[in-house]
This record gives C-alpha cells, structure tokens and sequence, in this order.
C-alpha cells in the first residue's frame, strides 16, 4: 500500500509541476506552449488523483487556486472577491452530470439557466466608484491581478463613465477582452505590411496587446469587450443593482452602456441546454469572436447562493466546451501505414487546410471498418478534426459534394512495407503485419524489445543505440546482434573501446537464457511475460510450440482463441522462422524438458492485474498501451467491472470512465500507467 502511496505521490508531483509550468507559460507571458484541450486534459487528470487521494491534497496544488501570478512589472490589485474558473464538461453524460447535481443540491425537479457563449479572451475587472472607471484588474491568480487600469481605458467598447442615474457607489464589472475576428485579420496584415510577426490567433493577439506596459501601443490594437457579470457592488443611496436573477443582472448592465453577448438566453432544463449548446455549435463559425464553449449558470441567484463553490469554482455554473474546430477540404489519396508494432493504418492524403491553428495535410483513418463506416473515397470531400488539438481525422464525408468519379479503398492482405500476411484478430478492428523479426517499419521495435531487461536483458544495448545500428544498415533483424565485430561498433557514435568490450560481452552472455524468456523476446502479439511462461512450461521445447495449432494451444491457461492465433500467424511466416533458426544457429541455447523449462521468476506491479483502456493516450496508441501491460502480465478488458483493478483514461473518454467513477475503480493517465509499467 505504501508502495503505491509512493506511486500516486510521484504522479501528482509530475502533474502539478508541468500545469504550474503551463499556468506560468499561459498566464504570465502570454505564450502557451500547448493546446487547451491538452492542459484541460492534465487538470482534470490531477483533480481526478486528488479526488482519490484527497488526503495528499496541499494548498499548494492547481487545483486549489487559479490562473497563476501576475506579472511583476505591473502593480498588483486584490480581488475582494475571488475571480474563480469553472468546471469544464466535454460531453452531454457530464453535463447531464451537471445538471443532476444542482437540482438535488436544490431539490427541484428542473432548473432555470442562463446561457452565454464562453469566450476566448481575457478576463478582467473593471471597478467603478460612482459611475467613473477607476482601476482595472486581469485576473491574475485569482486572488490577485495586474492593474492593467491604463490599457483598459483604451478600449472603446469600455465605458469611462457610467451616466445612468440607478449607479451603485461601487460597482464591480467582470467580464472578458478579446479581439473581433475581422480585427484580427486587419492587425495582421498590418504586420504584414510594416514587415512584422503576425499574431498566431485573435487571443494571443488581445494578451500581448492588453498587458504592453506602454498603453500607447494598446491604443493601437483593436480590441472589445463584452461583461459577464458583477463582482463586489455596495448600494449606497445612488442606486440598487437586481438581486433575484443573474439574467436581470445582464439586462442591467445593458442598460448601463455595456457589451453583452446577443447569443445570451434563459433557458430551462437539461434538454435545454443541450439545445442551445448545438444552436451555438452550429453559429460558432458565423460567430464575431472566437468561443470555446458555451457557459451554464443557475439563473437564481439565491439559488446560486444555496449551491455554493468547491476549492475553485461555483457549483452553479460549468463551461461545456465544444470540440477543436473543423475544415473541409479533399482527399487526395488513401496510405497505409504501418507503425512500430505493426498495425496497418490507413491515412488521407488531404489537400492542405488550415484547421485548429496549423496547415493539415495527413488524417487518420484509424482502420479499415472506420473508412467503410464513414465511406471514405478518394476524391471525396470531407470535414477533418483535430482531435484533441493534436491528431487531424477525418469525422465525415460531404456527400452532396461527391463528384461522379471517386475510387473506394481496400485494405491490403500484405504488408505494404515487408509483403508479410496482414492479419487481423477476432475482435480487433486493426490488422497487423505478421512479419514481427523482419519488417522494416517495426525493426527498430523489434529489437529494442528483444534486447529489454525482461527478455534477453542485452546490457547498454538502449534505445538509442539500436536506432543507430538500424539506421547505418547494421543490424535489420534480432538474429544480427549476434554477428557484430568490433569494427562495425567502434564506426558508431559515442562508443569508445571499453563500451564496445561490454557490449560484445553482454550480447555473448545473453546466449544463456531460458525459453519463456526467448517466447517473450519474440516479441509475439499478445504474448506477455506471464503467457510466455506457461508456454514454455506446458510445451518445455520451442519446437513442439511452433507446430501446435490453435485447439492445441489453448490448452494452455490462459490461452484463449485469440492469443492462440497470434502465436500461429506470427510461426506461419516463414521469414520469422528464418529469423528464429538463425539466433539458434548463432548460439543461442536454453534447457528444454518436457513440463520442466526454466521458468521466468520476474514479477512486476502489473502481473495479475487487469485494466481497461478509454479515451486518447498523450504518445501511447491504445494498442501500444494493451501490449504494454500483457507484455508485464496484465490483462486488458474491453468493460469495466468490480473486478477491474485500474481504468486507464486519456482525452474525451466514453462512459467506461464514469462507470470507473461509480464503482470506485483505480483511474490512471498515462503518466501513472507509465509509472507502474517502470
């Protein structure tokens, strides 16, 4: 127990310190470094640990403030009311969530929302004290900003001075600054025109101009800004703001000269929302200002009053965000790829778009049922998504655009890089090259898991050193370690006399091993640590196993149908075999026995556990993932029970995560599922 403490602990001071970086990154020097849906990824990723462990919960956590601090060459103002973020929801189960909660949290059947469209800008507070504008705030940590007064007043859309005759003596607006989208294009070509960077996007353009310590250069950007409420407001005897509905708020400072949204609206219930969420979906791209999201807000505020907040947000409102943005563009041609583990997959050549902030030229097919689902040909026209702001796909096929003559894909029965059989297993939706030793496209994977520590365990033979043997043509199968000379090392980068000494001498003493090792170097689909060890202990000679058919292998524990394919398909290739008979020819020798091989005694923190994967891993494909933990003796399931031990969770997750959730099942990211497989 403690060791997984110890775990958890490393794993939360990893998350923490890269969304602090971010934060500082994103905040103070107005220079993201990644895409919001990844940084949304990583918080939710951290509040999902902490919530497990709420005991290793520190103040210090961001999770337990907002935002990050304000830059040191502004002077500081507090907020007597904390400017708090909201919770972000990614799809309807979450808001359904959402809503469930404030209406047992009410104890009402429905609720009355107001609903405005969550900008992408910058928040600010504008303080008044009777009617005349006197500082203006970011955000900053939210408990404290940048008095950013000075800039603030450049903008045209703010009012100085508030002439209406209902003021209170102190009023504090809130709000976001932004840049229109038509403004943006003309401060870049006027970039263009002076020979100067252009801004990436509409908000990186409205930071950098709202926080230049020269407001002359603010004075000169176009930028607007539009309120979203009142923070602090005293009274007095010079008027009196409403206090039943946040929507009558709005209409108040409309009436007060203020910017409000137009696509703000009272709605009721949660069907409701999820209406006017695909109403605004369907305007965003019309929209005049960039939105990611649309915002929910209980309308009551005593009701909002009831409810309350959590560590950093109000439990009366919530940010549903929409997806990365979409672009049609053509297909060109249809690829298939095949990546470092040997799956096929079948990729869009596209005509350049510009989708999300780049040029995207490539998308994912993912694999042969999705093309023939979507019905994907070349020539079509289609709408490419950047999922997750990172990898382009193609979500669907304009079919009123189909011109007359258009080619359908097939997905080939070869390897389009080595000509082995490509073979897909019952119940997997990707086929595979079977040619594992051999293939060019999985060479380098090959032997980098041949040469690992719970395989042949090759001493200094890393990753790095395997890239450059395959590189220079040295080495292209496992079988090839075991002719390298002196010479052909010392040619190699980084390798003196002495590291050359150790490594011939390592290669050497690996020739020494067990067959379940040996089983599970082969790198065989399928096949882990656990299933190679009942390989070698029920057939006790590697012969016996490479003629046994499937009936007969799964006579074997825990091998089931498909695992008893993927063991035929990969000794069905003859260029596999040669492979195999050459390391034997080289020296390599084990004890063979009938029922008595020797055994594998390693055992790791994943053996015996099982997993289920959901969601988008940051580098890991889920395929990748699966082989990962089989490879150290866990099993992976398609369905989340009591019996699971660890959910695996990575961007937009389907309903398995919530499932997790419920049942009080052990979440990870990639990053903790990365830390139990070391």
């Amino acid at each position: 127990m403690n060791d997984k403490i110890e775990l958890v602990q490393l794993q939360l001071q990893k998350l923490r310190q890269q969304i602090e970086q971010y934060n500082y990154q994103y905040y103070v020097l107005d220079d993201p470094r990644i895409p919001d849906a990844e940084y949304d990824r990583l918080f939710r990723e951290l509040q999902q640990v902490e919530q497990e462990y709420p005991q290793l919960v520190t103040s210090a956590s961001p999770t337990q403030r907002v935002g990050s601090t304000p830059l040191k060459a502004f002077s500081q103002v507090k907020h007597e009311i904390p400017m708090l973020s909201l919770g972000n929801a990614f799809d309807e189960a979450e808001v359904e969530a959402f809503d469930r909660r404030v209406c047992e949290g009410l104890s009402v059947d429905t609720v009355e929302y107001a609903v405005e469209p969550k900008f992408d800008g910058l928040a600010v507070s504008l303080c008044y004290e009777n009617g005349f504008f006197k500082t203006g705030a970011t955000r900053g940590d939210g408990h404290t900003g940048e008095d950013i007064t000075l800039n603030l007043r450049t903008i045209k859309s703010i009012p100085l001075n508030l002439t209406a005759k209902n003021v209170p003596s102190l009023l504090e607006v809130r709000g976001e600054v932004l840049m229109l989208k038509a403004d943006f294009l003309k401060l870049n070509q006027r970039q263009r025109d002076k020979g100067e960077k252009e801004f990436a996007n509409p908000r990186n353009a409205a930071a950098g101009s709202l926080r230049q310590l020269d407001s002359a250069v603010t004075a000169t950007r176009p930028l607007s800004f539009f309120a979203y409420g009142v923070g602090r407001a005293e009274d007095g005897q010079n008027g009196q703001i409403p206090k039943d509905k946040h929507s009558d708020v709005m209409a108040y400072l409309v009436a007060l000269h203020f910017p409000v949204a137009k696509e703000c609206q009272v709605v009721t219930g949660l069907h409701a929302l999820l209406a006017h969420y695909q109403k605004i979906g369907a305007m965003r791209v019309d929209l005049p200002y960039d939105i990611d999201g649309v915002v929910y807000k209980v309308n009551s505020l005593s009701q909002q009053e009831k409810l309350g907040f959590v560590s950093r947000a109000p439990r009366f409102a919530l940010a549903h965000k929409y997806p990365a943005q979409e672009a049609m563009t053509k297909v060109l041609d249809i690829d298939v790829q095949v990546g470092r583990t040997g799956a096929l997959t079948p990729v869009a050549r596209l005509e350049p778009v510009f989708v999300g902030g780049v040029t995207v030229t490539n998308a994912t097919l993912h694999n042969s049922d999705e093309v023939k689902r979507k019905d994907v040909r070349i020539g079509d026209t289609v709408i490419v998504h950047r999922a997750g702001d990172v990898i382009p796909k193609v979500i669907s096929v304009v079919l009123a655009q189909r011109p007359a003559q258009t080619q359908s894909f097939e997905m080939p029965t070869q390897c389009p890089v080595c000509g082995a059989r490509a073979v897909r297993l019952e119940g997997e939706t990707v086929a595979r090259c079977s040619g594992g030793l051999f293939c060019p496209a999985q060479r380098k994977q090959a032997i980098i898991h041949f040469v690992s520590r719970r395989a042949l365990d090759i001493d200094g033979l890393g990753d790095k050193l395997v890239e450059q043997l395959v590189d220079n043509a040295i080495v292209r199968t496992p079988a090839d370690l075991y002719k390298l000379g002196i010479a052909a090392l010392m040619n190699l980068e980084r390798l003196a006399e002495k590291s050359v000494s150790n490594l011939l001498a390592a290669i050497e003493k690996s020739k020494q091993t067990t067959l379940a090792r040996f089983i599970y170097a082969l790198g065989i689909r399928n096949v882990g640590e656990s299933t190679a060890k009942a390989l070698a202990l029920h057939y006790g000679s590697l012969d016996r196993l490479m003629v046994a058919d499937i009936e007969n292998l799964q006579l074997v524990p825990d091998v089931g149908p498909i695992v008893a394919q993927s063991i035929v398909s990969f000794f069905d290739e003859p260029h596999n075999r040669e492979v195999i008979e050459q390391m034997r020819l080289s020296g390599i020798v084990w004890q063979e026995h009938e029922g008595k091989s020797m055994p594998m005694t390693v055992e790791t923190a994943i053996s015996g556990k099982t997993f289920v994967l959901t969601g988008t891993l940051p580098t890991m494909s889920r395929e990748d993932a699966k082989q990962e933990i089989e490879n150290q003796g866990g099993k992976v399931t398609g369905s989340v029970s009591k019996k699971t031990d660890y959910v695996v969770v990575g961007d937009e997750p389907g309903s398995k995560y919530d499932k997790a959730l419920n049942l009080g099942v052990t979440i990870l990211d990639e990053a903790g599922l990365q830390a139990l497989l070391q």
